[in-house]
């Protein structure tokens, strides 16, 4: 609906519901006519059996002026809230208003058990029973679209239960990437590595650093190449947590680690983006909802034990 916002659609809108209005006025009054004085009706023209005919009587009076209460009910509605085009209505009504009014309500209501979250480390949040179950339901309304129910996530999503983290799992990195989002880009480096056979002898050496199936010739070939690469991964594959460069020697990948997909991936890169909902969710709900990921992937003993390092 947002191309229907001009000037244009605002006077049509506003033209077809009073005309709509107008013909149902015109239908009520025309079927609700008396008949003539020699109080001889007529039949629609329908006949069944012979000579089993449909009368035109006109409507009952009961009938016709609950249409006509109806039609006014609609007229006065119409002009106290939105419904003309782009009219707001005599009492400035909105839904748009009325749900922000609901959910500063809800949120002043709901603040304190979670804001009391805010003074404690993610781990000692995740080692909260209530807490964690709080955190689980706000998983599934905002995250499990993307990282699955389970939180193993699926092809460029990543798994939340394996302890292997882009930009790190500790509790501050996560409330971070909740709060704020992330943006991962793997720029396309065709160009920087040459043909096609180039990328296939790079993607070997990429796949030889994890032990995956590769041609350890065209891998001995890619190897050199591997420098185009090493600013974003380093010289040893290992990635950076800095720059959410992933680790290439865990055999853990976003999209696919065959020989086929690693080289489209060199070839072709990759972009992906992490919501923020920082905004939507304010900070104490963010930390409950991090504390709740990050023991996906620790044990409630770990929780209740391991600080969350600075």
């Amino acid at each position: 609906m947002a191309d229907f916002t001009g000037a244009g659609w605002s006077a049509f809108i506003i033209t077809a519901t009073l005309a709509g209005l107008a013909l149902c006025l015109w239908i009520t009054i025309a079927l609700s006519r008396r008949p003539p004085p020699s109080g001889v009706v007529g039949t629609t023209g329908h006949r069944w059996d012979g000579d089993l005919e449909e009368l035109n009587n006109p409507l009952p009076r009961w009938w016709a002026w609950l249409f006509y209460l109806t039609i006014a009910f609609a007229l006065v509605y119409l002009a106290l809230f939105p419904g003309l085009g782009a009219m707001r209505g005599t009492l400035g009504w909105t839904q748009a208003e009325q749900y922000q009014a609901e959910v500063a309500r809800m949120d002043e209501a709901v603040r304190p058990l979670f804001d009391r979250y805010l003074k404690q480390e993610v781990p000692q949040v995740a080692a909260d029973p209530q807490a964690r179950a709080m955190g689980e339901r706000m998983y599934l309304t905002y995250c499990v679209q993307c990282h699955g129910s389970d939180g193993r996530g699926s092809k460029g999503f990543p798994n939340l239960t394996d302890g292997d983290w882009l930009h790190g799992g500790d509790g501050p990195v996560l409330v971070k990437t909740i709060a704020e989002g992330r943006q991962g880009v793997m720029p396309p480096m065709a160009a920087a590595v040459g043909s096609a056979a180039d990328i296939e002898n790079l993607a070997n050496y990429v796949l030889s650093l994890s032990g995956g199936a590769h041609d350890a010739v065209k891998a001995e070939l890619g190897k050199p190449t591997f420098a185009a690469c090493a600013g974003c991964h380093g010289a040893d594959g290992k990635g950076n947590p800095a720059l959410g460069a992933p680790n290439l020697t865990d055999r853990i990948w976003l999209y696919g680690g065959s020989l086929a997909t690693v080289s489209e991936t060199i070839a072709k890169g990759r972009s992906n983006r992490m919501p923020a909902f920082g905004e939507l969710l304010g900070p104490g709900k963010v930390q409950v909802l991090a504390a709740y990921v990050w023991s996906l992937s620790h044990t409630p003993r770990d929780a209740a034990v391991t600080p969350t390092r600075p």
